[in-house]
């Protein structure tokens, strides 16, 4: 390498320290901390800007569709920085991932820094952060790929012309800040869909027999399950549709009731069974590929409990500190290396008879995997065990890092052995015949097993126990009879299809080819962010919106939710990526197209929108005159009103009932909803009579949640307008309290607060109450949380005292130690950490505050994640500054040079 001066350029601070360590002092490795430059909203352009053909999407549509980017506000002092070094360097290293938005990082800092043209500028990638690996990329630079850049930038604006045209219609159509987009409605519909099926699906009840069987000179017993009755096949859970009727091809089975079944145990029981069948075969089981990008993911959650967004933070930081490879990808091949330390380990661990003679090579499934790049893998040419590795990871960086270690070796391990028998038997009695069968697997050679078992998601139909699994049945032979120990009949209720998890909703994307490797886990958190898709345990549950959203994309914007159209969007980026499609024409044809030769465009789809019912798409119907329907505060149940004798009564409001966020839409039976009306029709539950003011007391439920109420009594005389009238005590339920439990005691306790607790020696009171967030005090304008329910009544005026005089910090929690300290932020320059707020812990550098997410444990929290949060929240704070003026483009030039420039931009300062 020649002498000199040399600017390396990474993502991340991580990434810059980690490849630092392995380059000499006349490397300077700096950190972009992600993209630098972006197309603002409308509102961010520059004056003159927002009335010509970039005003409406920062894109200009009537052109050649070239975008016009602007240094994003937080990081204008990470370009300065970057110029500032760059003007002692004698070669500029962009290293950012070797990934399509990696390509367009490069590209942007390339036309955001303009060097000189006399300054060598070198694109440097690699997969892994490894010494040799680092070496190898600063000998086998190459330019910035322009197929990449072009397949990122048109991503960006299919995104951002969907989601500009799209959106504003939800906004009128169901109510405000909802939000459209390319992949996220397409995943939003994929879970609506599944509720429907749900809401749809009629339960089927069925019974078996097991039995439980011995040889008469044998103490060890086994169970069987009843397979056939008088030569019929015996039902089982997956011979029923979801209509709860037999499948066509189980419409000769026997589908046996608790009667006949309590029956077919009364006739059977105490006769001896007859070994009808018995059959032995080899069991072979082959080792999982390794890991890709979705299905780390989906075993990361079947594991270790981690969300996909989650298991991408834990992945970025192992690979940035330089232990596993690059984990946004779609193969999975393993390099020649990777085989070699495989196979070297496996056999060191485990013995040479666990390696087969020849490695094992695995076939992408994904047309669009890039053969070049790997699959996801401990870094270097001889991979560290966890053991050596444990004491320099965090929990969850030391499980994920375990999970890829283990299924990496596995993948070069031997073939699993054993066998599997199968045995029939044959009951018969009072002319009756039943024959139960049992299958058993016994692994004779663990082989692949010895390092690591694929996690598997629970059957539907629960019958995986009959399939044998590892169980080893007594020896037997054919005509054998066997005691009959016990015949226990059991019923079952067929289950409707189960929802979404995290990992299942990225198996479901990736198998549609929706997505790719670097946008599955934004595409899940996007959709829950938006409120679009709640979480209730693991299971993905779509709020009521998400189906009025839904419905209104169906039927008015049919191809920008269909899963083969949104699929061949992500094959045309892929074509592009290659170099084999152009940019312009596919964004002129996927919004300008008239629908002579292919499908109708966007734009003229909404100009031709035409009137859309909204009360309609808002409206679901429950049953029995009974609808749902969506509003602006949220969901609420609606029924009109019927005399005796079933007819409408003309005038009368209909009865109305909200829905809460906690009602699952396949929760909501018509007799759920027939309740709920009910509840909201009474006056509110009556709870006795306050002693002192002598008025009535009730508890009800409202649309903020339920309460406690006092009736004041009404003088019909009193002519006073409503609005001037005394308002009635209420208070909200306390979180440990329940609507149809609450007591008078209880509610007067609530009707009291604010509780005075004293008053302070410069006279200023103190007050304990209950808030949307919890307990809390409140002094004058100083607000503190408290840390119980309990304490609002029980506080006393020193205890109080000694909490105001610590330190106040983020509104009314009191100062306490950081949870967690992080380093130091790059573009403020003051040190990370993470404290416990009223709202749950955040992430602050002191200027910048980041709340966690309620999934999000600060345990999991590393320094990366912690800066790019802090970032995000910046780049969405309204820009202080107007946004420089445009810059006439370049023209772009040929393919494969460093230098392109494709779109119209602001200068970058």
């Amino acid at each position: 390498m020649s002498g000199g001066r040399h600017l390396v350029i990474v993502e991340s601070p991580a990434k810059a320290r980690t490849i630092g360590r392995y380059l000499g002092d006349e490397y300077d490795v700096k950190a972009s901390v992600g993209h630098i430059r972006d197309i603002p909203v409308p509102r961010d352009l520059p004056a003159e800007m927002k009335k010509g053909p970039y005003g409406r999407f920062g894109v200009d549509v009537e052109g050649g569709f070239d975008p016009y980017y602007i240094v994003s506000p937080d990081k204008k002092k990470t370009v300065a920085e970057l110029k500032k070094a760059l003007k002692e360097a004698d070669t500029l290293y962009l290293a950012t991932d070797e990934d399509r938005e990696g390509e367009a990082i490069a590209w942007h800092l390339l036309e955001t820094l303009k060097p000189k043209k006399s300054l060598p500028v070198k694109r440097m990638v690699f997969h892994e952060i490894t010494k040799d690996a680092i070496r190898a990329a600063l000998d086998n630079t190459r330019d910035i790929d322009d197929s990449l850049v072009d397949a990122q930038e048109t991503r960006r604006i299919l995104d951002r012309l969907v989601g500009f045209e799209l959106s504003p219609v939800l906004w009128r159509k169901i109510k405000p800040s909802l939000s459209a987009g390319r992949v996220q409605s397409v995943a939003t519909r994929l879970v609506v869909e599944r509720e429907r099926e749900r809401m749809a699906f009629v339960p089927a009840d069925y019974w078996d027999i097991t039995g439980t069987f011995a040889a008469e000179d044998e103490a060890t017993a086994f169970t069987a399950k009843i397979a056939t009755v008088d030569g019929a096949r015996v039902a089982t859970g997956s011979d029923f549709a979801d209509d709860g009727t037999l499948k066509p091809r189980a419409k000769s089975a026997a589908v046996l009731t608790e009667e006949s079944a309590q029956t077919l145990v009364q006739v059977l029981e105490g006769a001896p069974a007859t070994v009808a069948s018995l059959e032995s075969k080899p069991y072979t089981r082959r080792p999982a590929a390794p890991f890709t990008t979705s299905s780390l993911q989906q075993e990361a959650s079947r594991k270790l409990r981690l969300g996909a967004r989650q298991a991408m933070r834990v992945a970025q930081s192992l690979y940035e500190n330089g232990y596993i490879t690059y984990m946004r990808t779609d193969s999975v091949t393993l390099s020649g290396e990777a085989i070699r330390a495989s196979r070297a380990q496996a056999a060191e661990l485990y013995g040479s008879q666990f390696v087969p003679e020849k490695p094992r090579y695995y076939q992408n499934k994904s047309q669009a995997a890039q053969e070049a790049h790997e699959a996801i893998r401990p870094a270097g040419d001889h991979f560290r065990t966890p053991a050596e590795v444990a004491g320099q990871l965090s929990g969850d960086e030391f499980r994920l890092y375990e999970l890829i270690w283990k299924r990496t070796i596995a993948s070069q391990m031997a073939d699993a052995k054993g066998t599997t028998s199968t045995v029939e038997l044959r009951l018969e009695a009072e002319g009756r015949t039943a024959t139960f069968r049992a299958a058993g697997t016994v692994i004779t050679f663990r082989g692949f097993l010895a390092a690591y078992e694929e996690g598997r998601d629970a059957s539907r139909y629960g019958e995986d126990a009959e399939k044998g699994g590892d169980k080893r049945l007594p020896q037997m032979e054919e005509g054998q009879q066997l005691a009959t120990r016990e015949l226990a009949p059991d019923g079952h209720t067929t289950t409707p299809p189960p929802r979404y998890t995290e990992a299942s909703l990225v198996r479901a994307l990736e198998d549609r080819g929706i997505g790719r490797p670097s946008t599955y886990a934004s595409t899940v958190a996007t959709v829950q962010d938006r409120g679009y898709v709640l979480r209730r345990g693991t299971a993905l549950v779509p709020s009521w919106t998400a189906f009025a959203v839904v419905r209104l994309l169906e039927e008015h914007f049919g191809p920008f939710i269909d899963y083969d159209f949104t699929a061949q969007m992500e094959q045309q980026l892929d074509r592009m990526a290659q170099g084999e499609l152009a940019r312009a024409d596919y964004l002129r044809a996927f919004y300008l197209s008239d629908g002579t030769d292919g499908p109708i465009g966007l734009k003229p789809m909404v100009d031709d929108l035409g009137e859309i019912d909204a009360r309609a798409i808002n409206s679901i119907a429950i049953g029995e005159d009974i609808t749902l329907r969506v509003g602006r505060y949220g969901a609420y149940l609606e029924q009109p009103v019927r005399d005796a004798d079933g007819a409408l009564v003309e005038g009368a409001d209909p009865r109305r009932a909200n829905v809460s966020d906690e009602v699952a839409p396949d929760e909501l039976t018509v007799a759920t909803a027939k309740e709920m009306l009910e509840r909201a029709k009474d006056d509110g539950r009556v709870l006795g009579t306050d002693p002192e003011s002598g008025h009535e007391i009730i508890a009800k439920d409202g649309r903020f949640g339920p309460y406690v109420t006092e009736v004041l009594p009404e003088d019909p005389e009193d002519k006073t307008p409503k609005s001037k009238r005394p308002k009635p005590r209420t208070g909200s339920l306390m979180k440990s309290m329940d609507l149809s439990t609450v007591t008078l005691e209880d509610a007067l306790k609530l009707l009291s607060l604010p509780r005075v607790v004293g008053t302070t020696e410069d006279g200023v009171e103190i007050t304990a109450q209950n808030g949307r967030y919890g307990p809390y005090m409140k002094k004058g304008t100083d607000s503190r949380s408290l840390e119980t329910e309990e304490q609002i009544f029980t506080i006393t005026m020193e205890e109080a005292e000694k909490i105001y005089a610590q330190p106040k910090t983020r509104g009314r929690a009191a100062a306490k130690p950081p949870l967690k300290e992080l380093g130091t932020d790059p573009t403020s320059e003051k040190p990370i950490v993470i404290k416990d707020g009223r709202f749950g812990p955040y992430i602050t550098d002191g200027t910048t505050n980041v709340s966690l997410r309620a999934t999000e444990k600060v345990e999991e929290i590393t320094e990366q994640v912690a800066i790019e949060k802090l970032a995000e929240k910046r780049a969405k704070a309204p820009a202080k500054k107007k946004a420089p003026a445009k810059k006439a483009p370049a023209k772009k030039a040929p393919a494969k040079k460093a230098t392109t420039s494709r779109a119209k931009s602001s200068p970058a300062t």
